[in-house]
């Protein structure tokens, strides 16, 4: 499966986006899903994660409360809405699809990913 990350850009501090990472080649409404993110000089983190039936997502504290994961699996596509950005989310964000059916904060769960979509919070 293919995965494309979208919907990135520059942002000013407090604004919104949403990510969008849609599959293709086939469908991953099976699989769990996760968006990582990695800023400039840093490694790569974990950022939000749904099961395959939307029944159980997980978000990284310092995203906890503005930060929020959903899927359309009809659509075959998983959102990350972002709210009240801060600078320090400037980062390279990647979708990956998981090998089973919940999703995980551990990369080594995810079997395919996609090439990112670069956010830029100015303060």
């Amino acid at each position: 499966v293919q995965l494309q990350a979208s919907g990135g850009g520059l942002v000013q501090d407090g604004g919104s986006l949403r990510l969008s990472c849609a599959a293709s080649g086939r469908t991953f409404s099976n699989n769990g899903v996760g968006w990582f993110r990695q800023a400039p000089g840093k490694e790569r983190e974990f950022v939000a994660t749904i099961s395959w039936n939307s029944g159980w997502t997980n978000v990284a504290d310092s995203v906890k409360g503005r930060f929020g994961i959903s899927r359309d699996n009809a659509k075959n596509t998983v959102y990350l809405e972002m709210n009240n950005l801060k600078p320090e989310d400037t980062a390279v964000y990647f979708c990956a699809a998981a090998r089973g059916a919940l999703g995980s904060t551990d990369q080594v769960a995810y079997r395919y990913w996609g090439q990112g979509t670069l956010v830029t919070v100015s303060s």
